[in-house]
C-alpha cells in the first residue's frame, strides 16, 4: 500500500466516512468521494480494514456481539411503559397516561438495523445524458484518477 492508502486505513478506523478518511489522508477535497468509495473496494485495504479492526476489538474487548446485546438493553429499557403522574391536591397521582422513550427505542432499532443491512444508501451517479460515467480505474494511478475526476467536475459545472 501507499503512504496515502495507510493513512486512509487510519483515518477510516477514526471515522468510517470514506469522503472524510480520504480528505484526511491527503486526497483531493474535490474528488475525495470518488476516491474514498474507490479505495473501500481495493482488496487489500479491505483487508487492512479488517485486520486493524480485529484487533482493536481484541484491545478494547468490544464486539458487535457486546454492542448488539447493548443496543437490545436499550430498546427494551426506552420501550418499558412508565406510569405518567401527576399532582392532584398535593399528592401525586397516576394520570391514567403512560410515556416511553420512543427517540431512544427507535435510534438502537436503527442501529441493530444498519448493522443487520436493512437500511441502504443508495446514491447514482451517471455521464452525460444520462448514461454511466466510463472511466477505466486499472490503468489510472490515483493522481490521474483525481484529475480525470476534476476534468469531469469541471465540464459539468462543479
Amino acid at each position: 500500500m501507499t503512504p496515502k492508502q495507510k493513512a486512509f486505513v487510519d483515518e477510516y478506523l477514526k471515522d468510517p466516512n470514506a469522503t472524510e478518511a480520504a480528505k484526511c489522508a491527503g486526497y483531493s477535497q474535490k474528488t475525495a468521494y470518488s476516491i474514498g468509495q474507490r479505495l473501500l473496494k481495493n482488496v487489500e485495504i479491505q483487508k487492512a480494514i479488517e485486520v486493524a479492526q480485529a484487533e482493536r476489538s481484541k484491545r478494547t474487548l468490544i464486539t458487535a456481539d457486546k454492542v448488539l446485546e447493548r443496543l437490545e438493553e436499550i430498546t427494551d429499557r426506552c420501550m418499558q411503559k412508565e406510569q405518567v403522574m401527576e399532582m392532584v391536591d398535593g399528592k401525586l397521582v397516576p394520570s391514567g397516561e403512560w410515556k416511553f422513550n420512543a427517540a431512544g427505542a427507535n435510534k438502537s432499532l436503527e442501529l441493530v438495523g444498519k448493522h443487520l443491512g436493512m437500511f441502504k444508501d443508495r446514491i447514482e451517479h451517471s455521464g452525460p445524458d444520462g448514461k454511466p460515467i466510463e472511466i477505466n480505474t486499472k490503468a489510472l494511478t490515483d493522481e490521474q484518477l483525481e484529475a480525470k475526476i476534476a476534468e469531469h467536475d469541471k465540464r459539468r459545472g462543479k
